[in-house]
């Protein structure tokens, strides 16, 4: 059972259960070559809301023997229009109103297949940042990369899909990702449990 905290801007009820600090463990494989080899991992994740109706997530993952593996820092948001509602572009502030007033409004925004459109956009810091469209449908995450764009020093890396889920109490994801040379493919997965 989530609790809606009350001061949650409305847009954001649907990532209730992602909200929070999350820990566990995962495994890595993603063959290049025919030498492949899975290497399990140990990520902290953080999905924090944030009153201009985004919520911020933040991951590290290291090796066993604790050395930092990845970073990555991201915004998770209703995929819709922006409005006079909306901060931006740049510092421009917005006019102050309200997009959504009372809960019953989230259901405007509600898609066809009974969930609601989502974008997420997650930095690296090895110089590539990706776009991502999907849904969110109860506590389960759909997303594909709409566009990835890197840095020309940064590994070749195309296109991803990510699978959010929770199961059982726990935070379940999958990556497949197209990077050196490779198809899209199996990339790593991980069980989170939350940190109370």
């Amino acid at each position: 059972m989530f609790v809606i905290p009350d001061d949650l801007p409305i847009e954001l009820t649907p990532f209730t259960f992602l909200l929070g600090d999350w820990r566990g463990s995962g495994v890595v494989s993603y063959s290049i070559d025919e030498n492949a080899n899975e290497n399990e991992f140990f990520q902290t994740a953080s999905f924090r809301p944030l009153p201009l109706g985004k919520v911020e997530f933040a991951a590290e993952v290291k090796d066993g023997s604790g050395n930092l593996i990845a970073q990555e820092r991201g915004y998770f948001s209703l995929s819709r229009p922006a409005s006079s509602s909306d901060a931006g572009p740049g510092l421009l502030p917005s006019d102050g109103t309200k997009l959504l007033t009372v809960r019953e409004d989230l259901e405007l925004w509600r898609n066809k297949n009974g969930g609601f459109d989502i974008e997420a956009l997650i930095v690296h810091p090895q110089g590539v940042a990706e776009l991502y469209f999907g849904q969110i449908k109860g506590a389960r995450i759909d997303l594909a990369t709409d566009a990835v764009l890197r840095s020309p020093n940064a590994k070749e890396y195309n296109a991803g899909t990510r699978l959010m889920g929770l199961v059982e109490g726990a935070l379940l994801w999958a990556w497949d990702m197209a990077a050196l040379g490779q198809p899209l493919k199996s990339h790593a997965s991980a069980r989170l449990e939350k940190v109370e």
